[in-house]
């Protein structure tokens, strides 16, 4: 028997599988698009994205510490918990095992290429950069009003990623530490979903 799911937001409909999906891949497309775009009109230098076994590995721990910050962050704060469960159940719930690596990735690679990679430089790599690139990625997670722990919680960890871009010139950072953290958390979620109830 598999632990009762968390009561959603009735302000939120259920999503099907090929919903979630498909909205993933259009929001992938449209931060791409957006990305694109600002470069053209703004000619900003890129974030370098190196290939680096020391920055790759970085970017794993990174994920794995924010993955452990979230956990305790899940069951010390209840608003964030419930903000949590309700934002996890619509996305995936309805995913299967496999679908985690499209959750890991397409979020990974987009949000990183536009927040990190051409928001941060283009605005400075300062506290003003990483201010409203973190601001702009919690933001982004934005469900519902009542979901503004969540938007808190994106909001530092954008904080996090951003500062971690600045620290190490690399956008290779963010986007492993990003994935990693989408895939390990999701995967521990779906997890305790399926456990049996104590």
């Amino acid at each position: 028997m598999t632990q009762p799911p968390p009561s959603p937001d009735p302000q939120l409909e259920p999503l099907t599988r090929m919903q979630v999906l498909a909205a993933m891949g259009l929001t992938a497309v449209v931060l791409l698009l957006i990305a694109k775009t600002w470069l053209y009109f703004d000619p900003a230098e890129l974030m370098p994205l190196e290939l680096s076994l020391e920055d790759g590995l970085l970017g794993m721990g990174l994920g794995l510490a924010i993955t452990a910050a979230s956990s305790v962050t899940y069951r010390l704060w209840p608003a964030y918990r419930h903000s949590a469960d309700t934002y996890l159940l619509l996305v995936l719930e309805p995913l299967q095992w496999p679908d985690l690596i499209w959750l890991g990735l397409l979020p990974g690679l987009s949000e990183e290429l536009l927040f990190r990679g051409v928001m941060l430089p283009a605005i400075g790599m300062n506290g003003l950069g990483i201010v409203v690139s973190a601001a702009s990625f919690g933001v982004l997670h934005l469900s519902s009003l009542q979901q503004w722990t969540y938007v808190v919680w994106a909001t530092t960890i954008g904080l996090v990623l951003a500062t971690s871009t600045v620290l190490t010139g690399n956008l290779l950072v963010p986007i492993v530490a990003h994935t990693v953290t989408n895939l390990v958390s999701s995967a521990m979620w779906k997890f305790r979903q399926q456990q049996p109830a104590a």
